[in-house]
């Protein structure tokens, strides 16, 4: 466990845009659900209120005020999510303002979880559009104050954020979310990832077309695009990125297994090129899927934190509930169940088939599959 003491406050481990900071049982409880939501968000809170698995999930607790912290978070981070108090939060951050052009967005939560507050720098730092999507995670009523937030769009820079989506580059956020904004025509490329990304209650505005597929949206022309896929494009299809925007959604469960004390290395490489086969991003891998046998596997473990990927296994009886393809009658005899990288990914995915059955290469066995979100 991660514990934070005065002294060390200052070296903070900082990975993700955003700080989740809790001090409560139950804001414990709502940190850690925003948490595994925004993947792209670090979790502290109290370590009183620790459940042993910080270390594994990166979750950083801390013992004393929590007041000490906020100095190094809030030069730190692009926003802050707090479930505490809206007085204290605001008496806790006063002292650190300096310019609503580089303060970080505050939004605060109540300890039920029933109201999400945009607190500070709602529009140059998306503190309004953070609230809504926070909101969005938790069922919650965002409330929002400023007069001239009547808008109602997308988001580009915050886009899928609550699911973890990520940008393949930011190269085009501005020119992008200018068309957005300007109402121009926008293409919305979807093969992949969650659905329930519009959140207001309103209709979609006509400005945005639906697409299922790059090559359907390139018939048609478009002032930019918003294009969510766990797939390489073709040099054709790149076209439509001339003026877009690409999110790597995570939907790619790997299966996998390995012989005992196989390197992160070659675990790593054998993903990369796998992925790199099927033309599949590897910014859209989810989880590392294994057997519990492999629960304490040195490679595997380095592979899974350095990537901050999800890692899951599954006992020998939980895999063979699926029935595999190329069942191992080996396997079965040094582990209990007739396949392990198959099974996995298929019990974690939902998916009915997978995208690669099965590929050993080396000491490592690799099956992949795409989550599905209909």
């Amino acid at each position: 466990m991660i514990t934070l003491q005065e002294e060390v406050i200052p070296k903070i481990r900082q990975q993700g845009d955003y700080a989740v900071v809790a001090i409560t049982k139950h804001g414990t409880d709502i940190a850690r659900r925003l948490g595994k939501a925004f993947q792209n968000a670090d979790v502290y809170y109290m370590s009183k209120h620790a459940k042993g698995d910080e270390q594994r999930l990166g979750i950083q607790t801390f013992t004393g005020s929590v007041r000490l912290l906020f100095p190094a978070l809030f030069q730190s981070y692009q926003g802050l999510i707090i479930i505490i108090s809206l007085g204290a939060v605001v008496r806790m951050i006063a002292p650190l303002l300096k310019d609503k052009k580089t303060d970080p967005a505050v939004v605060v939560i109540d300890d039920k979880g029933e109201n999400v507050i945009s607190v500070l720098s709602g529009h140059l730092g998306g503190a309004n559009e953070l609230t809504r999507e926070v909101a969005a995670v938790l069922a919650a009523r965002p409330i929002i104050t400023t007069a001239s937030d009547v808008q109602q769009t997308i988001p580009v820079d915050l886009f899928g954020k609550r699911f973890g989506w990520v940008w393949e580059s930011a190269e085009k956020l501005t020119p992008v979310s200018a068309a957005v904004v300007n109402e121009e025509s926008i293409a919305i490329v979807q093969e992949s990832g969650e659905r329930e990304w519009w959140t207001y209650d309103r209709p979609l505005p006509e400005q945005f077309s639906l697409y299922s597929s790059v090559e359907e949206a390139l018939q048609k022309p478009h002032g930019a695009a918003l294009v969510i896929s766990h797939r390489i494009l073709s040099e054709t299809e790149n076209e439509i990125l001339a003026n877009g925007v690409l999110y790597r959604p995570k939907v790619l469960a790997l299966g996998i297994g390995c012989n005992r004390g196989t390197s992160a290395a070659e675990i790593d490489a054998v993903i990369t090129e796998t992925l790199a086969e099927l033309k599949f991003a590897k910014k859209s891998v989810k989880a590392i899927c294994t057997i519990d046998l492999k629960k304490d596997e040195i490679g595997l473990l380095e592979v899974v934190e350095a990537n901050g990927w999800e890692f899951v296994y599954y006992s020998p009886n939980q895999l063979n509930t699926i029935q595999c393809q190329e069942p191992s009658e080996t396997v079965y005899k040094y582990t209990g169940a007739y396949g392990v990288s198959e099974p996995a990914a298929l019990l974690y995915s939902g998916a009915q088939k997978l995208e690669l059955v099965k590929k050993k290469s080396g000491n490592v066995t690799i099956s992949v599959a795409v989550i599905p979100f209909e």
